[in-house]
């Protein structure tokens, strides 16, 4: 799909001919680069416990990560030795992947349209900002992405997704990710 020339996400060109419009009148911006827009995604899912039991979750964590972003995902290691928790250095722990561009507007529209009303008592997301425009929220599970067949998952990963917008404000990133039809329920 993003093979092709022609192409282009349905958010992206979404973004293009009505959204970037919209928020320029709605802050009353002079220029159009100080028009807020989507910079990347990050995707993480952490495997905990049952990384330090078993190695091979992590790899488990990276494949599953790998096809709901449509793009390698890298595995993360542990960056200190902790007794306790029976961790080493250097020991595989989870996966994450960084998207932009194209791939960044197509995951944006299946987390939107696909995976979020899958949720089980779904009532939107709460509005989590860092105070720079930066979005974050978490999902229990991730198998509610279609690329994920639910009969091969050997256990459920929490997914951690990070929504960084080039915003001054929390106000304007969250009017941009409404215009996407991000369903805050606040």
């Amino acid at each position: 799909m993003l093979d092709n020339a022609d192409y282009t996400p349905r958010l992206q060109s979404l973004y293009k001919d009505s959204i970037r419009a919209a928020l320029k009148e709605e802050f009353g911006y002079k220029n159009d680069m100080m028009i807020p827009k989507l910079e990347k995604i990050v995707l993480n899912i952490g495997c905990g416990r049952a990384a330090v039991k078993d190695s091979k979750k992590a790899k488990s964590a990276q494949a599953d990560l790998t096809l709901i972003a449509g793009q390698k995902a890298l595995t993360t290691v542990a960056k200190n030795s902790i007794a306790g928790f029976r961790v080493r250095d250097g020991m595989p722990m989870g996966a994450k992947v960084t998207l932009r561009g194209e791939r960044m507007y197509e995951f944006l529209d299946r987390l939107i349209t696909i995976a979020m009303p899958r949720i089980r008592d779904f009532r939107g997301v709460k509005p989590s900002f860092d105070g720079r425009g930066n979005f974050a929220m978490g999902l229990k599970e991730h198998i509610v992405f279609p690329e994920i067949d639910f009969d091969k998952v050997d256990e459920n990963w929490g997914m951690d997704i990070v929504i960084a917008t080039n915003a001054n404000t929390d106000a304007e990133a969250k009017s941009l990710l409404k215009h996407f039809n991000m369903p805050f329920n606040a």
